[in-house]
């Protein structure tokens, strides 16, 4: 009774603060101080209580005196045999966390051992309360890493103890690796230079492999009836670890240290060992999607095929996992074994036991992955494939199998496109000869949760929709819609709302202005999930005061009962923004804003009364906790833009091109802000890329505002200098220099890159030109000789295209570009030397003067007749024909017609319209007008000649008969002579 009445009084102590303020009870911190430095153990705990309490009601209402709080919280963990004390002291500092000022850092750093002590002192008394302490290290991370990257080795060296020592929980350990996770997110980098790398592997690969009780399976494996809610294990958590490290470490810094713990598993005779080495395969495949596919895609798909047929079941599920993440992430390369693979696999599901459902799902997800990764490939095994699907949607069972077939026609359907078309019934009277509608009718309520992890049937008739296109589809396209509304509006259900969200958005690209009629209840659904706060719960210490009613046999629970599960990235994430988010409804949004902005840009006019209450609900999901949220509002924002664009184009009007200034003044600066804030890679990226989209189509409508092209230079200069906030490793610029970059960190520079000729297009060449000489010294030194191919390959790309908006203000920064085109035309990957040679070829074009044509002829000559790539070959042919279209009078033919010969072997360009563009059609009447027919001329030339004096005569008949006019009588009797003849 005692201490429930200690801890009543703190609790009101607590929550008259948060209610009174701190200036109104002065005597407050006094009272706390006495009690934390007293003698009495009991008001030590009571005192350190209520100030972890109202650190988390009101932090900012301390700021003033958080010196003196960090010296109080020293005195405190340095006590011993009081673990009551030191978990209240640990929550109390992870509220102050986010308020540390610079001048707070070094109290704070040398906190950390301490931290790291009063941890280990709690995990043998409560294991919960350990769990919960540890978030300390999260608060810490988020706000100020640098405290902890100073005690690295220590923080990394606790959490891999805690995480391999089996004798704890699971929820303990997993928090231990989640906390390890989060860190190599932010340093990842520090974590390689500290040299860490290596016992963190150390650790990781025994927890990987190891074995689970005897008579049990992991849960991953497990036949349960829930499969979309398994709790989080040391070995799931384990394997993000090494996924974290993929995404943020350099594949060749990682795989070094990786592979001699990888191939042993691979090989092992222990079934747990190559499961765990087959998983770690899996989730490198994201992160190092490259380096895998360059250097180790063989090998490795080898292991994957052979264990398809191992005898454990374990290793066969985990190898239809690694393969369905290497057909999503290894694309094209993976399609070459096509011939291989598809069979396998075909065979193998055939195989599978129906009572099955968890290992069937795995067999279904690996050949979803793999068809839709096929394209116009897919089109031989079209047969067996459907065969396959519609065998087991006609055949008698459960649903189970049928959700799994239908998911699968969908991505047989992204694949095959149109092609699918004879392999689906014809368009009929009756809704009962309407296989897929029914499907979707009696299948998209599924009778257990488990299904809500599959796309529904309704998704499918969605993805259906897209790839039969407009002319299969119409017919059914009225109907098809009115299904997707009933079900959207017939019953409460997040995943059956998101699935006809994405049915609804396909059938916008089928309909076009006739989807109108529905828009009214489309978008009401649409704004209802964007709108909608369910799923979205409070932290609990916004609604309840946390432990504080506890007595001390109930701050002795059992340990595991707190959930400790979901610790991903996401999670990680949406706790950060005081969110716990439900998946459920998260992809309802999600898909929601996906939804709205294809529906936009495909209705166009007739959505225009609806944008207006859409744009505000979108823009304020740009500050969503969940980063696939995020991400969608971009991208629709960006189609909200180019939607509106449209309306401008189809229906000029001075309200329309007003309106669309006020859309592009909201949606540019957030885009801006967006690349310089957001610290989610994957959603810069879309940001990026809504950009890059905008500029395209709006032009320099884009532009228009004052000082927009500098702020939106401003931000991609801000990623290429690495000065975003994704972009933060916490390495010195020294270190950045030689360091080599996780795949996603060059991935996000090739999509600032790509915004760079879009923002030329937009400008024009002599508007642009003044930023395009800022750009210009990060990108060549991206070019060097010790870069890597990836960032060879993408400087010189960008320049080559950003040359073409730049136009004729190309020739200032002709000497400047030559010499780095020619070196990468040169270079030893076919990739670099296929842009390097299309580089030469848009410099020449767009260059001025021919001053530099026999440096470039003479490259292109010397190393077309040996070069194997054909890719490159194709380009050196492209790069001779924008020479000879840009300086039509440097061709010479006039007097050695043998020579010349090269120069008509361009006439079949005759069909495209270039031979008919103004200077080259004057120029070439003129070479053909002085030669005549002429015996010096051989027969090929003669041919190809009279060809193309034909064609353009029938094409462009007023330009020819005024560059006919211009020419000297004589030269043009000669053509109409050789044209009667002929």
């Amino acid at each position: 009774p005692r201490h429930q009445v200690s801890v009543a009084l703190a609790q009101l102590a607590a929550l008259l603060l948060r209610h009174q303020g701190l200036e109104r009870w002065p005597q407050l911190l006094q009272l706390i101080q006495q009690g934390v430095r007293g003698p009495d153990p009991h008001h030590r705990q009571i005192s350190l209580l209520v100030l972890s309490s109202a650190l988390e009601s009101d932090p900012e209402a301390f700021t003033p005196h958080y010196t003196a709080l960090l010296r109080l919280f020293h005195s405190a963990l340095g006590q011993r045999g009081q673990p009551g004390a030191l978990y209240y002291s640990l929550r109390g500092l992870a509220a102050m966390a986010a308020g540390l000022g610079s001048d707070h850092l070094n109290l704070m750093r040398s906190l950390v051992p301490k931290i790291i002590s009063a941890v280990r002192q709690l995990i043998p008394v409560n294991e919960v309360h350990a769990s919960e302490a540890m978030e300390v290290f999260d608060e810490l991370m988020e706000s100020e890493v640098s405290v902890i990257v100073q005690h690295l080795s220590d923080v990394v060296g606790f959490c891999l103890e805690v995480a391999s020592n089996r004798a704890l929980g699971d929820a303990l350990r997993v928090k231990a690796l989640s906390t390890l996770s989060f860190l190599i997110k932010l340093r990842g980098k520090a974590v390689l230079k500290q040299r860490l790398l290596p016992p963190v592997l150390d650790a990781l690969f025994p927890i990987l492999s190891a074995e689970p009780p005897p008579g049990q399976l992991d849960a991953e494996d497990q036949e349960g009836e829930d499969e979309g809610d398994e709790a989080q294990t040391p070995k799931h958590v384990a394997a993000q670890v090494i996924d974290m490290l993929a995404l943020h470490l350099p594949p060749e810094k990682l795989f070094p240290q990786l592979m001699p713990h990888l191939e042993p598993a691979l090989r092992s005779p222990q079934p747990y060992q190559r499961k765990a080495g087959l998983m770690v395969v899996a989730v490198l495949a994201e992160g190092c999607g490259d380096h895998i596919r360059t250097r180790h895609l063989q090998p490795l798909l080898g292991v994957i095929c052979r264990s398809l047929a191992d005898e454990s079941l374990v290793v066969r599920s985990a190898a239809l996992f690694a393969l369905g993440q290497f057909s999503e992430n290894l694309q094209p390369d993976i399609t070459a074994y096509v011939g291989e693979v598809l069979p396998l696999l075909l065979s193998y599901l055939g195989g599978v036991e129906l009572a099955r459902g968890g290992h069937l799902a795995k067999a279904y997800y690996a050949l979803e992955n793999f068809v839709e990764s096929l394209g116009a490939g897919i089109e031989p095994f079209l047969p067996v494939l459907m065969e396959q699907t519609l065998g087991t949607l006609r055949a008698p069972g459960g649903p189970r199998p049928k959700e799994l077939a239908i998911s699968a026609l969908g991505a047989i359907a992204s694949a095959a496109q149109r092609a699918m078309g004879p392999y689906l019934p014809a368009p009929a009277t009756t809704q009962e000869q309407r296989p897929l509608q029914c499907l979707a009718v009696g299948e998209c309520r599924p009778p257990q949760p488990r299904c809500l992890t599959l796309p529904s049937p309704a998704e499918t008739l969605g993805v259906l929709v897209r790839a039969l296109g407009r002319e299969v589809v119409g017919p059914l396209a009225e109907e098809s819609c009115q299904l997707g509304l009933g079900l959207a509006e017939g019953q409460d259900d997040p995943d059956l709302r998101r699935c006809t969200y994405s049915l609804f958005a396909a059938l916008s690209c089928a309909m076009g202005d006739d989807l109108a009629p529905h828009l009214p209840r489309i978008t009401t659904l649409l704004l209802y999930s964007l709108k909608s706060t369910e799923g979205l719960v409070p932290p609990a210490g916004d609604t309840s005061s946390f432990l504080l009613f506890e007595d001390e046999e109930e701050e002795a629970e059992v340990e595991g009962e707190e959930d400790l599960d979901g610790e991903d990235d996401d999670e990680e994430e949406e706790e950060l923004f005081g969110l716990s988010v439900e998946s459920a409804y998260v992809d309802e949004k999600e898909d929601a804003c996906a939804a709205l902005g294809e529906i936009a840009v495909n209705a166009s006019v007739t959505f225009l009364p609806y944008l207006e209450s859409c744009v505000p609900e979108v823009f304020q999901l740009l500050e969503f906790p969940h980063l696939g949220v995020r991400k969608a509002a971009y991208e629709a924002l960006g189609q909200f833009c180019i939607a509106l664009h449209r309306v401008c184009e189809r229906d000029p009007s001075e309200p329309h091109a007003a309106a669309l200034q006020r859309l592009l003044g909201l949606a540019l600066p957030a885009m801006a802000r967006g690349v310089h804030r957001e610290r989610e890679r994957l959603v810069a990226m879309a940001v990026l890329e809504a950009l890059g989209a905008v500029l395209t189509a709006c032009r320099q409508e884009a532009l228009r505002s004052p000082g927009r092209l500098a702020e939106l230079c401003g931000a991609l200069r801000a990623v290429l200098e690495r000065k975003t906030a994704c972009q933060d490793d916490g390495l010195d610029e020294e270190d950045e220099e030689d360091e080599e970059q996780a795949e996603y960190d060059a991935m996000l520079l090739e999509y600032a890159g790509e915004g760079i000729p879009a923002l030329a297009m937009a400008a024009g060449g002599d508007t642009f030109a003044p930023y395009f000489a800022g750009f210009l010294p990060l990108l060549l030194n991206k070019m060097k000789p010790s870069c890597s191919v990836a960032e060879r390959s993408f400087a010189v790309g960008t320049l080559a295209e950003t040359l073409g908006g730049l136009g004729r203000a190309t020739a200032p920064f002709v000497p400047r570009l030559l010499p780095p085109f020619l070196g990468a035309a040169r270079d030893s990957d076919p990739e670099v030397r296929s842009n390097g040679v299309f580089a030469l070829g848009v410099l020449a074009e767009h260059g001025g003067e021919a001053l530099h044509y026999p440096k470039i002829l003479a490259l292109l000559a010397g190393g077309s007749a040996q070069e194997p790539s054909a890719r490159v070959r194709d380009n050196v042919c492209g790069a001779v024909a924008r020479m000879v279209l840009s300086q039509p009078q440097a061709l010479p033919l006039s007097g050695e017609w043998g020579a010349g010969n090269g120069a008509w072997s361009l006439a079949p360009l005759g069909g495209t319209g270039w031979w008919g563009a103004g200077p080259f059609l004057s120029r070439g009447l003129w070479l053909a007008g002085g030669a005549g027919p002429c015996p010096s001329r051989g027969a090929d030339a003669q041919v190809s000649l009279l060809s193309l004096l034909r064609h353009l005569s029938a094409r462009c008949p007023t330009e020819f008969q005024a560059a006919l006019l211009a020419l000297p009588p004589d030269a043009s009797a000669r053509i109409s002579g050789a044209l009667g003849s002929a």
